[in-house]
């Protein structure tokens, strides 16, 4: 496998890969769900509480100023990331789950009514269905579900043509699956949605880590992505909106520093994006997140996706060669529309015992629903998936560590090996 970056020089970077797991050096493979963290990011997390720890927004003195410079500062770093017009587009949340609440609160108790229609695809997050499925039952609105392509993991097309010629209101979708591994084409679907009038939300929580992402050119109404997933703390999010949007809409939360001015009987907001961040925010994640943005860009986007295609491809190469293990997602070796996400299951082993016992081999894997329950138990038609997930800092020995790993669930289920 020709590598698109150095393993080796970025490893050295994350202190957790240097650590054991049941006495043997750990391979994580599980950044689907969350990524390490550079050394980079927790020293700049560090330094921001022991040089300028202070609130943003409120103090004339040196150490507030700093902090509110480092803070509004990386929103322009994250505008940047995604080719946003502006930091006032940026909001940050506490994750990819708030950021669509916000917009299905905000945007959708004023513009969704009783018969309207919301679509989303099987393939959904549960952080997409949920807060849509609450819309409807508040306001009487319609649900409905874009199906996918049998065999390749894909949105049925003519599926969603056809539900969108019922003029939905609100058309939401995952940019990439974070249990097929899926990419889907976020612009022509976007643009699909708008031809049918209908506002367009893009979970991007598994693409933004992982691939060169252009609100420019995909031209959503709102992008939503985890910095929790891309090198950052927890507790940090970003929703993109489209700024006459976001004009338009209440806030989603009241108090602190979304107010202009405050009088007892009423309230004015103050501007964009500090309208929807009430109350003291995530002063250090925002910087994290930017300390984040800045290792991914001297890694490069394209060089990030050219590893993790590479690396998905050997993945993929090698468990075909295991016989009894069912691979989900995109057909064959089709790495052009998946990213570095590996579902599967072992003929005879529950994924809840395979974790377990990779686990026991410092290999850490994901088993269950991942959060995609109508996904797995009624698309997929199974109880619950392994899965395997990739980011830059991991290589070729950590694929073979958790292939090598299927020889033990054998032996210690004592599962004969299909011929």
């Amino acid at each position: 496998m020709q590598q698109g970056l150095d393993t080796k020089v970025i490893r050295k970077d994350f202190p957790i890969l240097s650590t054991l797991s049941h006495g043997k050096p750990l391979v994580y493979l599980d950044s689907a769900s969350t990524s390490q963290k550079p050394i980079q990011v927790i020293e700049a997390i560090s330094a921001y509480y022991k040089g300028y720890n202070a609130n943003i927004h409120r103090g004339l003195y040196e150490i507030s100023v700093r902090a509110t410079e480092a803070y509004t500062g990386s929103k322009d770093l994250v505008a940047r990331f995604v080719n946003a017009a502006s930091y006032r587009n940026i909001i940050y949340t506490r994750n990819t789950t708030e950021s669509i609440n916000l917009v299905a609160r905000s945007w959708g108790e004023k513009n969704i009514g009783k018969g309207d229609r919301i679509l989303i695809t099987e393939m959904e997050h549960h952080s997409n269905i949920v807060p849509w499925q609450l819309l409807a039952q508040r306001n009487g609105a319609i649900l409905d579900f874009v199906r996918l392509s049998r065999g390749s993991g894909g949105i049925d097309m003519d599926d969603l043509k056809a539900k969108l010629a019922e003029g939905p209101k609100m058309l939401a979708f995952t940019h990439a699956s974070n249990v097929l591994g899926s990419i889907t084409d976020a612009k022509k679907i976007t643009e699909l949605g708008h031809k049918a009038g209908a506002v367009v939300l893009v979970d991007g929580a598994q693409a933004a880590p992982h691939f060169a992402v252009d609100i420019g050119e995909i031209n959503p109404d709102f992008y939503a992505f985890s910095g929790h997933k891309m090198l950052a703390p927890a507790g940090i999010g970003v929703l993109y909106g489209r700024e006459e949007l976001l004009e338009e809409m209440p806030p989603f939360l009241g108090g602190g520093d979304m107010i202009r001015s405050v009088d007892f009987k009423e309230s004015t907001w103050n501007e964009l994006p500090w309208k929807f961040e009430a109350g003291t925010p995530n002063i250090e994640g925002g910087i994290g997140l930017g300390r984040a943005i800045e290792y991914l860009n001297s890694a490069g986007m394209k060089m990030i996706r050219a590893h993790e295609v590479a690396l998905t491809a050997y993945a993929l190469e090698r468990l075909s060669s295991e016989a009894g293990v069912t691979v989900y997602g995109p057909d064959g070796q089709d790495t052009e529309h998946r990213g570095g996400v590996i579902s599967f299951n072992i003929k005879g082993a529950h994924p809840h015992d395979v974790a377990t016992i990779f686990d026991s081999e410092g290999v850490a894997i994901r088993a269950g629903h991942h959060c995609a329950m109508p996904l797995v138990n009624k698309v997929l038609n199974e109880p619950s998936v392994a899965r395997m997930s990739f980011y830059l800092y991991n290589n070729m020995e950590d694929v073979d560590r958790a292939v090598g790993a299927i020889a033990k669930v054998r032996k210690v289920l004592r599962l004969q090996k299909p011929r």
